[in-house]
């Protein structure tokens, strides 16, 4: 049996259809027990996005960038959010769409992309799933100042951080956007881990 056989659904009206859509939708649910259980759940329909962390490996260094978030804000945090670079899809595929993300909101031109998993970020009420990659940099990728799109309401700043500094800034909660944090462990494991110590005999 799969999941498709445990659901009915019943109804869908769309609540509003700004922005995104927000829907809400009356389903029936086959429960472990084989009951069925009828439930309500309004989701918040976005497309996929994909975003990215620049690592610069000689260096030790990694690009963030840092915008403000009004559902950041609302929830009482008054402050710019400091996150990875990321970006809506817009019907490209991750590959493209990150390149060019990168670029607009970090002024880098990222030459290789490299994807390291997808997630689904909020999967209780958002159907948006994010594609996650790293890329190396040079300082020579720069090609200018990113900041983001103006017409889209964008207003970026681009900050270059130590990963020793990135890391404690996670530990000491200035950095709190999941998309940095999941793609600032993964480097920190997988790129700037340092070797392990030979044996002492």
């Amino acid at each position: 049996m799969t999941i498709s056989d445990r659901v009915r659904i019943k109804d869908v009206r769309v609540l509003s259809d700004g922005w995104t859509t927000l829907k809400t939708t009356t389903f029936e649910y086959r429960r472990a027990s084989g009951e069925w259980q009828t439930q309500h759940r309004e989701t918040y329909e976005r497309d996929n996005a994909a975003a990215v962390l620049p690592y610069n490996r000689a260096r030790r260094t990694v690009i963030l960038v840092k915008q403000f978030r009004l559902p950041a804000f609302i929830r009482g945090y008054d402050d710019l959010l400091i996150e990875a670079a990321a970006g809506v899809l817009d019907d490209a595929s991750p590959e493209v769409r990150i390149r060019a993300e990168a670029e607009e909101e970090t002024g880098y031109r990222l030459h290789h992309v490299h994807k390291v998993f997808e997630a689904f970020m909020s999967p209780g009420a958002i159907t948006e799933k994010l594609h996650f990659f790293v890329a190396e940099y040079e300082p020579s990728m720069r090609v200018s100042d990113g900041g983001g799109l103006e017409h889209e309401g964008e207003d970026i700043e681009v900050l270059e951080l130590s990963i020793d500094e990135a890391l404690a800034m996670i530990a000491d909660g200035r950095i709190i956007d999941a998309k940095a944090i999941m793609l600032l462990q993964y480097v920190a494991l997988h790129v700037f881990r340092e070797p392990p110590p030979h044996p002492q005999f």
